[in-house]
């Protein structure tokens, strides 16, 4: 079929009250950057609906594109044609004859926004679903759960044909719940909570941690490769490698084994802080899930939340291990996270990490090393770029897959 037009439904948006206007406003703005490269269709939102006019562009490109807009509830591809009934009767015909197979049910529902149309919904129905009844007998009509709904909706411009609905990614728009600092490790919670996170509505920056040369470039590759994989639900975003060599050599050599995780973990909130502040983030945001590892117990998390007042947002604070690996294969990046690349998360790991630091210890043995300095140095070479869909960083040549096995 040659769709002419893509109707795009709103999810949460129609809850939103005075503020609805503002958040269709950023659907139109992402659903916009998204669709960059197919230059004759035209975005008209609406306030209780979307209308992309393809003008020609390619359907199932869009269509696939569009899947991953955070804020849509789901679209349907659409057919237009003249306001005419042998019109109406002649396109659902050739579209049920392609999609219909003989004993599968179906029904006509009609939505009627010109009422100054001769027929009104209920006589829509009837009219085309007799047609069709009478050309096709070998479908069935059935009004509840049929397997084809043939959508009928008349404007004053024309009348809109379609017949399947795409569910698309929920959520809200991104960027209409403010700007977030993201803590992405090479792990596979992270990625989750990053993709959770958008879905909320929250723009997010990505800053990872790398420390050559206990670190390798694939390490902090696989990083942005795991970046990529979000890109497709926001356009593009921003990539922050925060050097760490320094703070982890340093805590290791002048604080007591058991405190090093506790204190590396302060020293890269602190950073992360700092960088949020001066790029406008309103919150901070990372993977962490209670009781999964040594750093993820509460008392770990009072003891290293002790550094700041941000709010600290744990998507998947609550999910149990598998819960998370579902979501990070239905988003494509499990198989990136188990690359085993060690990160700086792992590098000097104590055998024996406290599981329960005490704060005024961990307050006691930071004043080892000089804070605010090892701060300042690794702000002062920090590097930010933009990661897009079609970046790749990981190439599957013969020297990595025989570093993997």
């Amino acid at each position: 079929m040659q769709y002419t037009e893509i109707m795009v439904r709103y999810g949460e948006l129609s809850t939103k009250g005075k503020n609805r206007n503002d958040f269709i406003g950023r659907l139109n703005g992402n659903v916009t950057k998204a669709l960059h490269e197919y230059k004759q269709l035209r975005i008209h939102p609406k306030r209780d609906r979307m209308h992309i006019v393809l003008n020609g562009d390619d359907a199932e490109g869009v269509i696939e594109r569009l899947r991953h807009v955070f804020g849509i509830q789901n679209f349907s591809p659409s057919i237009q044609v003249d306001r005419d009934l042998d019109s109406v009767k002649e396109m659902a015909l050739a579209m049920m004859k392609e999609i219909g197979k003989p004993g599968m049910s179906f029904k006509v529902n009609t939505r009627r926004s010109d009422h100054n149309f001769f027929l009104d919904t209920n006589d829509m129905n009837r009219e085309l679903g007799g047609y069709l009844s009478d050309e096709l007998p070998e479908l069935e009509v059935q009004m509840k759960k049929p397997d084809i709904t043939l959508r009928v909706e008349i404007r004053q411009d024309a009348i809109y044909l379609t017949n399947q609905v795409i569910q698309g990614a929920g959520g809200l728009p991104v960027g209409s719940a403010g700007k977030g600092m993201l803590m992405l490790s090479g792990g596979i919670d992270s990625p989750v909570a990053g993709y959770l996170t958008l879905k909320r509505g929250v723009d997010i920056e990505m800053v990872h941690f790398f420390s050559p040369p206990y670190t390798s470039d694939n390490a902090l590759n696989k990083a942005k490769e795991l970046t990529a994989k979000l890109v497709p639900y926001v356009g593009g975003i921003k990539f922050i490698e925060v050097p760490f060599t320094e703070i982890q050599e340093e805590v290791k050599h002048s604080v007591p084994e058991g405190y090093l995780m506790t204190i590396q973990r302060r020293m890269m909130l602190r950073l992360t802080d700092q960088i949020r502040a001066k790029r406008q983030g309103l919150a901070i945001f990372n993977g962490e899930s209670v009781g999964q590892v040594a750093s993820q117990t509460l008392e770990s998390m009072m003891a290293i939340n002790d550094v700041t007042t941000t709010p600290i947002v744990r998507p998947v604070a609550t999910m149990d291990k598998n819960e998370i690996i579902e979501i990070a294969k239905d988003i494509d990046t499990y198989e990136l996270s188990i690359m085993p690349f060690e990160d700086c998360c792992t590098i000097f790991a104590p055998p024996a990490p406290k599981t329960r630091p005490n704060l005024d210890k961990t307050r006691f043995y930071e004043q080892r090393i000089d804070v605010d300095a090892l701060i300042e140095r690794s702000l002062a070479g920090i590097k930010v770029t933009e990661i897009k869909a079609s970046d790749q960083f990981l190439n599957q040549d013969e020297e990595i897959i025989a570093e993997l096995l």
